[in-house]
């Protein structure tokens, strides 16, 4: 038996060195596929790391496009937030806009006039100024409503809150009260003569002629004024009275206003007698007094319109005479403008015999000289006989058509020469009036010059003809620099031109629309002139009665 120390010593010895070699290749199998292993281990380590790196990734990716999302969102749904807002505003506002204003003529209603009226009241009593309230009612217009349908009615009560609103200031207030009724509100008046005048302007503006549909149409309204304060110091009693005072005014007949300062003046001796035993005895007495007191108040009537159409006529004259100076003015200064060429002419004549080109050009300057003096004298002339009347007709069976080629003919060239687009529509077949051929021509020709002259250089103007129940309709427009409210109502008077226009005028005196419309009457027709105002063009209606055709009244 081997010892312990053997057994070390013989591990050692020579006789196991050939074990020896077989250990270490297994040891070294052992290390590679220990080291294969290791390699594996790293390469699931490294697999497993791209992994959690790639999901960190995708993880903050859709994270961040939730949070862009999200935020997308939100802008969003501030923007649809913001719109609804602004269309709620716009919606609350245009609400309270419709339930203020009539759903027909988009004039104040009811509710909004008795406000403006209220307010108004109050500033005058602070200010101790005074304010006109006028009732007006449109005449017979159950007739138009029956006759031509209640469409055409319908259309007849927007042109009268139009006139009515074009007949006042734009700090006044026209309200449709219902109907055919309306309000009228002077926000500020000097007294009742005032808010006379502007009811006779009212009246004016509702009668000028108009086409409603197929129909031509001249109104005319009865009207009342009430007064405040000496006609009652609140709305209520201002609308009762000016309504009493409008059917006092229909009672005389149509087209009439009255003054409710008419009822206070005739009534002043009953009021003290309202009450207790008296009021029997002075009925009593009044009854026999009656026909003395109605003529007594019908006279005072007289003398109250009398009195306003004197004080009217002192204004009509006072401006007639101003634009008298202004025309003696203009005419002094239009007939000296030749007069220095004519100088020149006289200084050129004593070597135009031996100088054919100078004496030709003498005779250049003669000619347009004469022609500009002649047509002076010849608006001077037409001037006077429209303001006499005295035009010289020598009329006959025309066609239409032709009195109008000749007038468009006469005009194109200088369209022409403006670049002016010109668009003509006349009928394919005769239409024949009775009338002068020369004098027709003249007005178109003038309303068709006047459209060219007052509108600039590549502008539209347009030519257009209606036939309308047994009247030939003839409009001429265009897009030029328009009428501004404060002349239009005067723009047929002679020499009425408005300052801007002067530049444009070419010479002319301002008596080529009196002119128009004079001839246009003497040939039994009217002419309307209408614009928006300033730049907005202007257009002009003829209408004519055709030959051999029984022409209807007018509806009135």
């Amino acid at each position: 038996m081997l010892t312990m120390d053997e057994r070390r010593n013989g591990a050692e010895s020579p006789g196991n060195e050939r074990h020896t070699p077989r250990k270490v290749a297994a040891a070294a199998r052992t290390l590679v596929l220990l080291n294969k292993q290791a390699d594996g281990l790293r390469a699931e380590l490294a697999r497993l790391r791209r992994e959690l790196a790639e999901a960190h990734r995708r993880f903050s990716g859709t994270r961040a496009a939730q949070l862009r999302d999200a935020n997308e969102q939100l802008v969003l749904c501030a923007l649809q937030a913001e719109t609804i807002a602004d269309t709620a505003v716009t919606d609350l506002s245009e609400l309270t806009r419709s339930s203020q204003r009539d759903a027909l003529t988009d004039t104040p209603n009811r509710a909004l006039m008795l406000d403006r009226l209220e307010s108004a009241i109050a500033f005058a009593r602070r200010h101790a100024t005074r304010i006109a309230l006028l009732f007006v009612d449109l005449d017979d217009f159950k007739v138009i409503n029956d006759s031509l349908g209640h469409p055409v009615g319908d259309e007849v009560i927007k042109l009268a809150a139009r006139r009515l609103e074009s007949a006042v200031r734009g700090s006044d207030t026209v309200s449709r009260h219902g109907g055919d009724e309306f309000l009228v509100l002077l926000a500020e008046v000097v007294d009742e003569s005032s808010a006379a005048r502007v009811a006779m302007k009212i009246a004016a503006a509702l009668s000028a002629p108009s086409i409603v549909g197929d129909h031509m149409i001249r109104l005319s309204a009865s009207l009342g004024i009430a007064v405040y304060p000496e006609d009652g110091d609140d709305a209520e009693t201002l609308i009762r009275r000016a309504d009493a005072a409008m059917y006092r005014a229909k009672k005389r007949g149509s087209g009439r206003f009255a003054l409710h300062s008419e009822q206070r003046s005739s009534g002043n001796g009953t009021r003290a007698l309202t009450d207790g035993a008296p009021q029997a005895s002075y009925d009593l007495d009044l009854a026999g007094h009656e026909p003395r007191l109605r003529h007594l108040r019908e006279a005072n009537e007289q003398l109250i319109i009398a009195a306003l159409a004197a004080q009217e006529l002192g204004v009509q004259a006072q401006k007639a005479q101003h634009r008298q100076m202004e025309l003696l003015a203009m005419v002094a200064h239009e007939l000296r403008n030749p007069l220095a060429p004519m100088r020149t002419v006289a200084d050129l004549i004593k070597h135009s015999r031996t100088d054919d080109a100078l004496s030709e050009h003498v005779q250049v300057i003669i000619k347009s000289q004469v022609a500009y003096m002649s047509r002076l004298i010849d608006d001077l002339l037409d001037g006077s006989r429209a303001r006499s009347g005295v035009f010289r007709l020598e009329r006959s069976t025309l066609d239409m058509v032709d009195i109008l080629r000749v007038a468009v003919q006469t005009c194109r060239p200088t369209m022409e020469a403006r670049l002016q687009r010109f668009a003509v529509q006349l009928p394919t077949r005769p239409v024949h009036v009775n009338g002068d051929s020369v004098r027709l021509t003249q007005i178109f020709s003038n309303l068709l010059d006047n459209a060219s002259k007052y509108t600039g250089e590549g502008g539209a103007i347009a030519l257009g003809v209606t036939v309308l129940e047994g009247s030939l309709v003839v409009t001429v427009s265009d897009n030029g620099i328009g009428i501004t409210p404060e002349v239009l109502p005067s723009i047929f008077d002679l020499f009425v031109q408005e300052t801007r226009a002067l530049p444009l005028r070419n010479g002319g005196l301002g008596v080529g629309l009196a002119i128009v419309r004079d001839l246009v009457e003497a040939h039994g027709g009217t002419v309307v002139g209408s614009s928006a105002g300033r730049d907005c063009g202007s257009e002009f209606v003829v209408t004519l009665p055709l030959a051999g055709v029984q022409v209807p009244p007018l509806v009135v």
